[in-house]
């Protein structure tokens, strides 16, 4: 018998048994705590999965099916001109401007198919950190100042956090090369411009389903992009079925039954199923009118794709072996978020009913001391923030004493690290890699948290 093994196990029933004597039922902050994590899975289920994650898988798995090896390592891969490589790193992140969930599957692809470990940590870091619209309402409601050190911030993490990674992992990149430089170059394929036409498709049709609400003062540029949305997102999806068609040998009579399916969702959930339910009952089915045919159309195009032979079909087992990976970790992740730090309210904050109290947090970041600092960027790396709620959570922290040192601490490492974000990078890149990723943006985090409160 191994007893080692043996004695694991018993060690490992013995701590169950204790959680489940001690389990503190009577405690009503417990009891709540887990409604809350079960309020974040729902809204995360409702405001995440079809509209962010889907699509980003589908660019996933098309990185690695339709993008040619070479052209990454040129570009992004370890012997890749640096300046170049983090320039398109940082570019790439800042167009998406997605959640730091969403982003997970696009860093997989491109981590996989041979990006440098530095382009691809700035990719990561840039895609939830430099968000535009993120920065003006930031600076709207928080202050030019602090969106400004945010902006300048962000960018600066972005190249800094990849250069780090790359020194430290010096000996591993340079494998990398040596591998690469032992491959062969010359690969043939489709000519670039269809490649390049066919990603930006899908991105902006990721970019504009996901385009945030601004504040309802903000009658801009921005909100008459919010008011279109749907009508770029429908007129870019037709574009997309017409290149699979032309380009990626994909049966018009199967993308014309897609369409024929997306519209009939579309005619069902705003004409018919508003004409048979009552006006109390479509104010909460509104929300989810534009994700039925969304939705539809996801379940469509994988069903075209995974019964196309050839790359349609590898690109369709691409997208789903990402989304196996990933789920999971990222669904239990925001339930362990939700039990600690409770779900978003309607207005964008995050409620009081997790086990940590909010009260807890905002004693805590008070001022601008370096522990001020230090506890605002660990917390802000474990809260989940979807894009733009970090700045209600920020006011009403400011507005219970928090500093502003910390303040951008919690802007810096917020918005591009969360519990179920470091679950699924580990299973990317390994846990000795992670641990240096979230240490270097939490102590940067820190240092120019600190640095900006002691001017401000």
């Amino acid at each position: 018998m191994d007893w080692k093994k043996e004695l694991k196990i018993a060690l490992i029933i013995f701590a169950v048994f204790m959680g489940c004597f001690f389990l503190p039922v009577e405690s009503h902050r417990f009891t709540q705590s887990i409604i809350e994590s079960l309020k974040l899975v729902k809204w995360y289920a409702q405001e995440h999965v079809l509209l962010c994650l889907l699509p980003a898988f589908f660019i996933a798995g098309a990185i690695g099916v339709f993008v040619k090896q070479g052209s990454v390592m040129k570009y992004l891969g370890p012997n890749a001109n640096k300046a170049v490589a983090y320039l398109v790193a940082s570019v790439s992140g800042t167009i998406l401007a997605v959640c730091s969930c969403t982003i997970l599957p696009l860093f997989a692809g491109i981590y996989r198919m041979g990006a440098g470990l530095g382009p691809a940590c700035a990719f990561l870091y840039s895609g939830p950190a430099i968000n535009v619209l993120a920065i003006i309402l930031t600076m709207r409601l928080l202050g030019p100042q602090l969106g400004i050190a945010r902006a300048v911030g962000a960018i600066l993490f972005s190249v800094i956090i990849g250069l780090a990674m790359h020194f430290i992992f010096r000996k591993e990149q340079m494998q990398k090369i040596n591998a690469h430089n032992a491959m062969a170059t010359d690969e043939k394929g489709r000519p670039v411009a269809h490649t390049i036409i066919y990603f930006a498709l899908m991105i902006l049709i990721l970019v504009f389903a996901n385009w945030a609400k601004p504040k309802e003062q903000d009658a801009n540029i921005w909100q008459a992009i919010h008011g279109a949305k749907w009508i770029v997102t429908s007129i870019v999806a037709v574009i997309l079925g017409i290149v699979l068609v032309a380009w990626y040998n994909i049966k018009a009579w199967k993308m014309t039954l897609a369409g024929i399916a997306v519209g009939s969702a579309y005619v069902i959930s705003y004409h018919i199923i508003p004409a048979l339910i009552s006006e109390t009952a479509l104010v909460s089915f509104s929300k989810f009118q534009p994700m039925i045919p969304f939705g539809i159309g996801i379940g469509a195009i994988a069903t075209v794709t995974a019964t196309t032979k050839g790359e349609s079909a590898t690109w369709f087992q691409s997208s789903w072996t990402f989304a196996k990976q990933i789920m999971p970790l990222l669904f239990f992740g925001v339930l362990v978020a939700g039990v600690f730090l409770g779900a978003p309210t309607a207005d964008g904050s995050t409620s009081d009913n997790g086990l940590i109290p909010a009260a807890w947090i905002a004693k805590l970041v008070g001022g601008n001391s370096f522990g001020a600092n230090f506890f605002a960027a660990i917390a802000g790396a474990f809260m989940y923030f979807a894009t733009l709620t970090e700045v209600p959570i920020l006011q009403g922290l400011i507005n219970n004493g928090m500093g502003q040192g910390p303040a951008l601490a919690l802007l810096l490492a917020g918005p591009a690290l969360s519990l179920p974000n470091m679950l699924v990078i580990r299973s990317v890149m390994g846990t000795k890699k992670t641990v240096v990723y979230v240490t270097l943006v939490v102590i940067m985090a820190t240092i120019s948290g600190s640095i900006y409160g002691s001017f401000f």
